[in-house]
């Protein structure tokens, strides 16, 4: 028996895209954190030229720094929303019966 390899499909097709979305159904604060980060990069991309009298790399350390924060903490808050979901929303069992 030969396989027909030209034939061969996979289930569903996985992009870059499809795998973002899924992601961000998964843990929604995921995209903010990326908004974050791209704000915060931009913002020092902005402010580069008016650094004043600030060294290129502590310029870059600070914008680096400062865009890992927000990663950092939208990442914390999808933890706490996660745990809060699981264990004060979850129904508490029912008292077993007499």
């Amino acid at each position: 028996m030969s396989a027909d390899n030209d034939s061969w499909t996979p289930e569903r097709e996985s992009t870059v895209g499809t795998k973002l979305l899924q992601k961000a159904r998964k843990s929604p604060l995921m995209p903010v954190g990326m908004v974050g980060f791209v704000v915060v990069a931009a913002y020092g991309l902005y402010r580069m030229k008016e650094r004043g009298s600030m060294k290129m790399s502590v310029h870059l350390i600070h914008t680096r720094v400062a865009a890992q924060a927000c990663v950092v903490g939208a990442v914390t808050l999808g933890a706490v929303y996660s745990m809060y979901k699981e264990h004060f929303l979850k129904p508490s069992p029912a008292e077993p019966q007499k």
